[in-house]
């Protein structure tokens, strides 16, 4: 079930054929110390949450009221859209349908997250978990509730049981390589980073990740590789720049570090490793 909300579809049919879709996650955003929040978000798939799309899931909903799968989806393609009070009915029809349809709490439980409702979330986990104990895809996305509430302890026992149950899904790997990262245990960290990246080397996160956990192991050579491919994958995020500054400072290219550092402070001025890369290297700027 967990692969198929990767699945590109096309046309209402396609979405319905699909008990199992989830709103898909992207990776989690990285501060230069591992310290920041890390969110899931929704994968934004444009032909999905599209209007047309919308009006083709509505018209199924319309022919079937009673199948809860028809809800479910729509939900999916709301939340993908943007529109999160209207996939949250969507979702809870689906249950009130389907009170063991632990897919649609775990969605609902998803855009609860997008709405900062985490005990919401959570009990909506909780319940999916209670229905399905081996559904990896709840444990990743409590477990990611509980490292941003800085519950270690219960985030690793989360990703933990996802990796047991053989998960396919590369963010449990990257997450608890995070968490091993706070814990300074490098090497291990940088391990998961890599079995995540193997599983999707399209994603830029855990090529940030682990060029910090290298950084920290004094490999300056290789967290240069993993953030330069990070950035090149998705160059608008404010702490893949700001990494890339470490890495140019601690190879003592200060005005280098400067320019990655005020690039992230542009991209994010709140972001705070970006205001104190500058503040370190500022003199540098002119070099």
């Amino acid at each position: 079930m967990t692969k198929t909300h990767r699945t590109s579809v096309r046309s209402a049919a396609a979405f319905i054929r699909t008990r199992g879709l989830v709103l898909a996650a992207a990776g989690l955003a990285l501060s230069a110390c591992q310290t920041g929040p890390a969110l899931q978000s929704i994968a934004l798939d444009q032909a999905q949450g599209s209007s047309e799309n919308l009006s083709s899931l509505t018209a199924a909903v319309n022919a079937n009221p009673s199948n809860p799968e028809t809800y479910n989806v729509r939900g999916i393609a709301y939340g993908r859209s943007g529109d999160n009070d209207r996939a949250i009915k969507d979702f809870s029809t689906a249950i009130q349908l389907d009170p063991n349809f632990y897919q649609a709490y775990a969605n609902r439980a998803l855009v609860l997250r997008q709405m900062n409702k985490n005990v919401e979330a959570v009990a909506d986990y909780n319940r999916a978990l209670q229905i399905n104990p081996k559904y990896d895809t709840a444990y990743i996305g409590r477990g990611n509730i509980y490292r941003v509430a800085n519950r270690n302890r219960e985030a690793l026992a989360d990703f933990q049981r996802a990796i047991d149950l053989n998960t396919t899904d590369p963010r449990a790997y990257h997450n608890r390589g995070l968490l091993y990262q706070l814990d300074g245990q490098h090497r291990q960290a940088i391990e998961d980073f890599s079995t995540a990246i193997s599983m999707d080397a399209n994603a830029p996160e855990p090529y940030s990740g682990r060029a910090v956990s290298y950084l920290a192991l004094n490999n300056v050579d290789d967290a240069a590789d993993d953030i330069n491919r990070a950035i090149l994958l998705d160059g608008k995020r404010a702490e893949f720049w700001a990494n890339q500054g470490l890495v140019l400072e601690a190879r003592g290219d200060k005005a280098k570090a400067y320019r990655s550092f005020a690039h992230a402070a542009q991209l994010d001025p709140n972001y705070q490793p970006a205001k104190d890369g500058v503040a370190r290297t500022r003199g540098s700027a002119g070099s």
